[in-house]
């Protein structure tokens, strides 16, 4: 049977993910079903964090981010936006820097682009660096 390239990705990302976030001190918890908005559950002191994980390569020095859900089928390409409720922590692992930024989707509209590399022409204001979202946020309130 052919490896599913995309497939083989969002493993990857879990599984980086899962290490990065035992490594911070959490239980990591697994869905029984591929049909959940998240993809795993980060436990510690008596808190529990849904979170999505997102595989994104580094494409000019950026690792883009939408939140939104792609998916092919018979009938076409489909895409819907994700569900921001459903989901409190977005983990993106990046391959080029091999490291997983934590950002929290309704900090955000669309899309964020997280910057890894300094741009060519050293524009700081308005960048969010991706060494920024290295720290596992706080849950709100």
């Amino acid at each position: 049977m052919a490896a599913h390239h995309t497939k083989d990705k969002g493993d990857l990302g879990t599984a980086k993910a899962h290490a990065d976030l035992v490594g911070r001190g959490f239980m990591v918890l697994f869905p029984a079903t591929e049909h959940a908005e998240f993809d795993l559950v980060a436990y510690r002191d008596g808190t529990f964090h849904r979170i999505q994980v997102k595989y994104r390569s580094a494409r000019h020095g950026t690792v883009s981010v939408r939140f939104r859900s792609v998916w092919a089928d018979r009938h076409g390409t489909h895409t819907k936006p994700s569900d921001k409720a459903e989901v409190d922590v977005v983990c993106v692992y990046c391959p080029e820097t091999d490291e997983c930024y934590y950002l929290r989707p309704t900090d955000h509209r669309e899309a964020v682009t997280l910057r890894v590399t300094p741009s060519r022409n050293g524009q700081a204001r308005g960048v969010r660096y991706a060494s920024g979202f290295r720290t596992f946020p706080a849950p709100p309130g």
